[in-house]
């Protein structure tokens, strides 16, 4: 019923990659208009059309898109958006996956988040579920974020969407070989030099 639309996606979010399985849960109850993973993750996915946020310059006036600075610093975010797939608002932006060419094929997608300060965040887990959870339950009204996470997760196997661990501590909290922020960085000043700011 949704295939169309989830090929749309994954052109669009994901550069044409498979939807990973959790996620295409979470996009079917949002077109279906279910709330309940929205209240409980606090995500809300992109819509077909909507600007990746390192590609956004809607907010820039005249005078500053035509500044070399903001020029060097918008090509580098847009060289960034061919890793960075955002998929979803929530938690402190955006979140997404990181899919740097460097990072193992192996494993599991990591995952990332973008503040908007273009801030780069690690998410804990293996799957954009078990990120989104981790990312709630630290932000939780109770006292330990283990105790909110187990709660999240157990709603989360209720509604059908189980996580492969109900133990905080247990989430894949594995580094990003490539450092988004570290390279972020690298292009920016490669923008800047080209644009002889250096």
């Amino acid at each position: 019923m949704y295939d169309e639309r989830l090929a749309e996606f994954s052109r669009e979010r994901l550069d044409g990659r498979p939807v990973p399985d959790d996620l295409r849960v979470l996009l079917v109850a949002q077109w279906e208009g279910r709330t309940e993973f929205t209240r409980l993750l606090d995500l809300v996915f992109f819509e077909a059309g909507e600007v990746h946020p390192l590609l956004d310059t809607s907010y820039l006036s005249e005078e500053e898109l035509a500044d070399p600075e903001m020029q060097a610093v918008n090509a580098g975010a847009a060289e960034m958006a061919r890793y960075v797939k955002l998929v979803a608002k929530g938690g402190k932006g955006w979140i997404g996956y990181w899919l740097h060419p460097d990072e193992p094929a192996d494993r599991a997608w990591r995952l990332l988040e973008l503040d908007t300060e273009f801030t780069f965040w690690t998410l804990l887990g293996r799957t954009l579920t078990e990120g989104a959870a981790a990312e709630q339950a630290s932000r939780q009204d109770d006292p330990d974020e283990r105790t909110a996470f187990a709660r999240l997760a157990a709603d989360l196997a209720e509604l059908g969407l189980p996580l492969g661990t109900q133990e905080y501590d247990a989430l894949d909290d594995t580094e990003h070989r490539v450092d988004p922020e570290e390279l972020m960085e690298k292009l920016i000043e490669a923008e800047r030099e080209k644009r002889g700011l250096r």
